[in-house]
């Protein structure tokens, strides 16, 4: 499949200027908010702080809980409605409360702080001596049962009240998403009305339920941060070795810049729009790195190919690398279409959790397959301009193969197949 069937002479390295304007414009605005900012929005990953995910009956009250965690102190804390395209239920909330004071006891307050903040906004501190069942556990129910014997099973009942227990907690979580809002919905679960009158003697039905809740120090996010950094670090020093032995050690200093520079505008991306910088964002930006650096090796490649096919017509460098991004561009349009579209797919319909991670990818898949021809591709060509080599294609013997006789032009691979 080709997008080209006729030979492309679009001229990119004349173009150098304008592709260097947009690699400035788009790091300056990156590094203005960043610095405006005072630095990235980080996630709970790497600052440290207490989510609780809060799972409701209906449509959650976002303001009026908004309102009620301020009233109750927590003023700094930060309240996100998770909605997701690809599920029915959208009656989630995730509240996040930054680290507060040291040690363990800071963070399990956190927790303690959510909660009862809710509770009071919400007015569902419940009965007196009775437990919430939206967050009961199969055992506890089972316990209760158990002492209440409502089936008149004797001793021997418990394997039976065990058994109605992970029933009421499977309805709960699966047909009811969660929330039981009414304890006679538990009529649906199959119980018989003995359990469900011994159940309500001991439960009542709050209007939210806990679903999740994440614990993070502020030691364990600055580790993560500092390792996040040293990985992405080892990485592109890996590829410059590789470039360096498999092409020249310019070929991979170009690389090695050209995907620093999309690590950097896709950060300040995330920076001016106020995406937060996970272990999640982390893997995606190594999966960027990847990407970007496979593309530029591949026009690497047939620039080192048309070197060896085209010394004898002794054309310019700069031709020469013209004339191989144009052969690869069919290529490129391919695989970097294809994937663009995936990952956008995933984010628009990948959910809350994955909108910083599918955002870093979209961005990188955009910024990466530019960066080859329009900064990695540059580089070299005014490496090989400064060292005066820029009239002559280089012999055969710098470019990590020996040179081969009889070799025509007429052996390129049409554009686009390679």
């Amino acid at each position: 499949m080709e997008f080209f069937h006729h030979d492309v002479n679009f001229d990119w390295m004349g173009k150098t200027k304008y592709f260097v304007a947009l690699s400035l414009s788009l790091l300056i605005i990156g590094a203005a908010s960043w610095i405006h900012k005072g630095g990235l929005d980080y996630g709970i990953d790497f600052k440290g702080g207490t989510l609780v995910y809060v799972r409701f009956a209906s449509t959650p009250p976002v303001e009026k809980l908004r309102q009620g965690l301020v009233q109750q102190g927590l003023g700094d804390s930060v309240i996100q409605r998770i909605s997701d395209i690809g599920t029915a239920n959208a009656n989630e909330v995730v509240i996040y409360l930054p680290q507060r004071g040291q040690g363990n006891e800071a963070l399990d307050a956190g927790k303690s702080s959510i909660l009862t903040a809710l509770h009071a906004t919400l007015g569902s501190s419940g009965e007196a001596g009775k437990q919430d069942f939206n967050e009961a556990t199969p055992e506890s129910i089972a316990d209760v049962l158990t002492r209440k014997d409502p089936l008149s099973l004797g001793p021997a009942g418990a394997a039976r009240y065990q058994q109605l227990a992970r029933q009421l907690t499977d309805y709960r979580d699966h047909q009811a998403q969660g929330v039981v809002s009414n304890l006679d919905q538990l009529r649906q679960a199959g119980a018989a009305p003995q359990v469900l009158s011994a159940v309500g003697d001991s439960f009542y039905s709050g209007p939210f339920a806990v679903v999740n809740v994440e614990i993070v120090g502020p030691k364990v996010g600055a580790d993560l941060r500092r390792q996040a950094v040293y990985v992405t670090l080892y990485a592109l020093a890996g590829m410059l070795v590789y470039i360096a032995l498999r092409f020249e050690l310019v070929y991979g200093a170009a690389a090695v810049l050209a995907v620093f520079h999309d690590v950097l505008i896709t950060l300040g991306l995330f920076s001016l729009l106020h995406f937060e910088i996970s272990l999640t964002v982390i893997a995606a930006l190594l999966t960027l790195v990847g990407y970007s650096m496979n593309d530029t090796i591949v026009i690497f490649d047939r620039i080192r190919e048309n070197l060896r096919l085209m010394r004898r017509e002794r054309e310019p460098f700069k031709t020469i690398v013209n004339r191989s991004i144009n052969q690869t561009l069919s290529r490129t349009i391919l695989t970097s279409g294809l994937t663009f579209l995936t990952v956008l797919v995933l984010f628009l319909m990948g959910g809350q959790v994955l909108r910083s991670f599918s955002f870093a990818l979209v961005v990188g898949i955009l910024v990466g397959t530019y960066s080859s021809f329009g900064i990695a591709a540059p580089l070299v060509v005014a490496w090989y301009d400064w060292k005066g080599k820029g009239a002559v294609p280089v012999s055969g013997t710098t470019t990590g193969t020996k040179t081969r006789a009889r070799e025509v032009q007429g052996r390129l691979a049409p554009a686009g197949r390679r």
